[in-house]
């Protein structure tokens, strides 16, 4: 990860390709467990940022994408630990700086830590906005292009790099992997799917399909496929619920997205929120002080977090029971940051508030691990 003149942060994105051999399908699917964390932190900071007492639709909303955002970084794990690889998560390289720039994209896209309202539901409109899927790398369509047009493309690109190498090195060489380190219903769930083990191409195709299409929609729809796949209620996709709030009107059965949302009115209020500054660091807040305290200690807890996945998606899958459990932490950490204005004078002029930061470092990562948390 690098910074641009523009202090955009570049997320490393693989060659523009398919997928050639196992290396390369460890690189891939590396890029899109990075991928879907990158989205994390910005819905976090949003939900996290809402006044108490307001916007209770909206923060169930955001609650339950970043739920499926953690089940797809699950999936895309099970997927890489078939194809006999490692998982990185607990790393000061896996943690993208912000503001970032929305990788597989041809636009130049900020990706920032923006309170709850308008701008920041754009940029999640963005990020998760339906789009033709362009042909993979080498397809006569794309002859043209140098690089990645989409997320769509990318997970594309990682399916047929898939079905290739199952082809060319037979499927049960290619998913080789531990069935031991496969993360099952058994070891999460939430309502918005479940994780599932990833034993052959047809469970790997399986996972990059509900990862694309509780993003986007299943059959260029409003809904996700979550009724076909896993027997549950069908429900608006990423996309979707994130246009409910920002059209303040929800999606009924038959609405399309030619239609728009035609159901019931959505309540929100845009200022019910702690507006923050997009680019707040630590070293904002002065030393010793309370905020810059709590501005650490967050990112500590943060670490925990990651520490917690990487060691159920390397060989212990029943740790992610700990996963959502610690989340509560973390909202009490934010708030007890937005409950305060933000330092600089400048800022607070602009009646600005304190927040999280999430510039995890490798010292954030050894603190988590030596027990150093906050106190419940």
């Amino acid at each position: 990860m690098t910074t641009t003149a523009e202090e955009l942060a570049l997320v490393e994105e693989p060659p523009f390709r398919v997928p050639r051999d196992r290396a390369d399908l460890h690189l891939f699917l590396q890029a899109a467990l990075t991928l879907e964390h990158l989205t994390i932190p910005p819905y976090l900071t949003a939900m996290y940022t809402l006044r108490p007492g307001t916007n209770r639709p909206a923060f169930y909303a955001v609650r339950a994408v970043v739920l499926e955002e953690m089940l797809h970084m699950a999936l895309v794990a099970n997927v890489l630990n078939a194809v006999d690889g490692r998982p990185l998560v607990a790393h000061s390289r896996f943690v993208t700086g912000y503001p970032a720039r929305l990788p597989y994209s041809k636009d130049r896209v900020p990706v920032a830590l923006r309170h709850f309202g308008i701008e920041a539901l754009e940029t999640f409109l963005r990020i998760e906005r339906p789009e033709y899927v362009a042909g993979p790398p080498g397809h006569p369509s794309v002859a043209d292009d140098e690089g990645w047009t989409s997320i769509g493309q990318f997970y594309n690109t990682i399916g047929v790099g898939l079905r290739r190498l199952a082809a060319e090195l037979g499927e049960a060489e290619l998913f080789r992997g531990d069935p031991a380190r496969q993360a099952g219903p058994e070891h999460f769930y939430n309502s918005g799917g479940e994780i599932f083990p990833v034993t052959d191409l047809a469970s790997a195709l399986e996972a990059l399909r509900v990862i694309t299409e509780q993003g986007e929609g299943a059959d260029r729809t409003v809904f996700n496929s979550d009724d076909r796949v896993f027997g549950e209620v069908r429900e608006p996709a990423h996309y979707f619920r994130f246009d409910e709030i920002r059209r303040q009107r929800t999606y009924g059965p038959y609405d399309t997205p030619a239609s728009g949302p035609t159901g019931p009115a959505l309540d929100v209020d845009w200022a019910g929120a702690y507006p923050i500054d997009p680019r707040a660091k630590v070293a904002d807040y002065p030393a010793g002080s309370e905020v810059r305290r709590a501005a650490d200690r967050f990112n500590v807890e943060y670490a925990g977090l990651l520490c917690v996945l990487e060691d159920a998606f390397t060989g212990h899958p029943e740790a992610l029971g700990r996963a959502v459990p610690r989340m509560p932490a973390l909202r009490e950490l934010a708030g007890r940051l937005c409950r305060n204005q933000h330092p600089d004078p400048a800022r607070r002029e602009r009646g600005l508030y304190a927040s999280a930061t999430y510039e995890i470092t490798e010292e954030h990562f050894a603190r988590a691990r030596g027990g150093d948390v906050p106190s419940r």
